[in-house]
């Protein structure tokens, strides 16, 4: 296996991470994973599009993610950062009604490269993830995986916010069920 390198998301990186989104048609439809972001008081998604609104983003510092790299090439990413940057979560009446400490971090997106999917790539991009919180302070971090009903088969393309199982590997646990297929994790992660 090729050795891999994370980098954060800044605009240095971009258009690494455009190259990869737009290899997969803007990944999920066109999202340039910016489902999870509201638009800003300077910056509106339907104004300016798909990867223009995630450059913005960037630029504003409202944009995180750890990108993971084969040599100048971006493979995946991690999305996250705190509840003001990301506040579109789904089911999330059903999660605000049960969260008595909302964390200061939420994990809300991965992607994939399809040529590297199911070779641990996805699980690099969340300890690179987890590192780079840790260097902005770090805190508690919660995320919302995918659940996947045994014997039912799912696109890895589908698993936007991959498994359970991937978690636990990362030393997230297990809190509760939201909607019929999402869980809460969390994981409380020190600083650097």
């Amino acid at each position: 296996m090729t050795a891999h390198e994370i980098r954060a998301l800044t605009l240095e990186t971009y258009p690494a991470w455009l190259a990869l989104a737009e290899k997969h048609n803007g990944v999920w439809g066109g999202c340039y994973c910016s489902y999870f972001h509201d638009d800003t008081a300077t910056t509106k998604k339907a104004d300016a599009g798909g990867p223009l609104f995630k450059k913005r983003m960037i630029e504003e510092g409202i944009a995180h993610a750890a990108l993971v790299f084969e040599g100048e090439q971006a493979i995946a990413w991690c999305e996250y950062g705190s509840p003001a940057e990301l506040p579109r979560i789904y089911h999330r009446k059903e999660y605000d009604a049960g969260e008595a400490h909302p964390a200061p971090w939420r994990i809300t997106c991965f992607f994939v490269d399809r040529d590297h999917r199911r070779q641990g790539v996805a699980l690099e991009a969340l300890r690179g993830a987890l590192d780079l919180i840790a260097q902005a302070g770090g805190g508690e971090v919660v995320s919302f995986p995918n659940i996947v009903e045994p014997g039912k088969r799912v696109s890895a393309s589908f698993l936007h916010n991959v498994t359970p199982g991937m978690f636990e590997e990362a030393g997230f646990t297990f809190e509760r069920r939201i909607g019929k297929n999402k869980t809460v994790m969390r994981k409380v992660v020190l600083p650097a």
